[in-house]
């Protein structure tokens, strides 16, 4: 499927001056929404879990303030290239438009050297305060982001999400080697739960959304194979949630409470992905899977925060 393009949007990806009229300037609203706050908030969520669960029975303030902050400048930075890369196709779409790049409020080219600045402020902290080990995943997390996913596969497969989910699924791993300086089995564990977690997230997403994606050229799963192929790797990726949950278990940081919250919470996920085969109204069922998938996240992961401290 290929995206329109125009001389305006070629001009843009070539890194020349913007054309639109910027007839606003910008707020310290604008630089920070850039960076994607709520994006940032729920990897640093991640982040903070993986650092709890190797690091609990000696707690280091100090370090998590160190990872947390190093973390956040990495992921920020990577967001904020994104606004400078999509700049000519979020004007298409009606929940990103009025982004500030997009929109004209902050110049192309402030965003791209912003966020290059964020990031190497960030790989410095983590390098410096934690250990180059945190750093260098912190790295292939933003190269993921920003090369392979949104320069690259976005814009021209629909397997655009679950490439994304690797860099998604990077900051659990950051928060466990900030505290052992070690990729160890719990933390390959969390990878592969976040990585699964995602796909049927956001193809949720995106099936609320097709017309959105379809009208800015993105070759999203519902734009170019339909609703129903979206629904069945939405039901296989909840399908292999389950096994990826409980897999924790078997690393023995968490306990048998996280094992059964883990298995109630999976078999609600799955029911609910199996009642997409019972309906037509997508956008309805579409909804309550977006809606749980956030519920189940977030569930989870105060469950494995929980767990340690309650069994000791």
């Amino acid at each position: 499927m290929e995206r329109p393009m125009t001389q305006q949007s070629t001009t843009r990806i070539l890194g020349e001056e913007s054309q639109q009229d910027e007839t606003q300037k910008a707020t310290w609203r604008d630089y920070w929404e850039i960076t994607k706050p709520g994006i940032n908030a729920s990897n640093l969520m991640a982040a903070f879990t993986g650092f709890w669960l190797a690091g609990h029975n000696q707690f280091n303030f100090s370090l998590l303030l160190a990872m947390l902050l190093g973390t956040a400048l990495v992921i920020a930075g990577g967001c904020t290239v994104n606004n400078f890369i999509d700049r000519d196709i979020d004007p298409h779409m009606a929940r990103t438009r009025n982004r500030p790049v997009a929109a004209g409020r902050i110049h192309p080219q402030t965003a791209l050297w912003m966020g290059i600045g964020l990031f190497l402020a960030g790989t410095a902290v983590l390098v410096a305060l934690v250990n180059p080990l945190s750093a260098l995943l912190a790295a292939v997390g933003f190269f993921i982001y920003v090369f392979i996913y949104t320069a690259w596969t976005k814009r021209t497969t629909y397997w655009n999400t679950v490439v994304g989910s690797i860099s998604g699924a990077v900051p659990p791993m950051i928060g466990w080697v900030a505290v052992t300086g070690s990729v160890d089995a719990p933390a390959w564990v969390l990878f592969l739960f976040m990585f699964v977690w995602q796909p049927p997230h956001f193809f949720a997403l995106a099936m609320l959304k097709a017309e959105d994606y379809r009208a800015a050229g993105i070759p999203m799963l519902p734009v170019v194979k339909g609703h129903g192929e979206t629904k069945r790797q939405i039901l296989w990726f909840v399908i292999a949630i389950l096994p990826a949950s409980l897999l924790l278990y078997a690393t023995h940081v968490v306990g048998w409470i996280y094992l059964a919250f883990a298995l109630i919470m999976g078999a609600v996920y799955l029911v609910l992905a199996l009642n997409g085969w019972k309906t037509q109204d997508h956008e309805s069922w579409a909804r309550k899977m977006f809606i749980y998938s956030l519920i189940y996240l977030t569930s989870m992961q105060l469950i494995m925060l929980l767990d340690p401290a309650l069994l000791g």
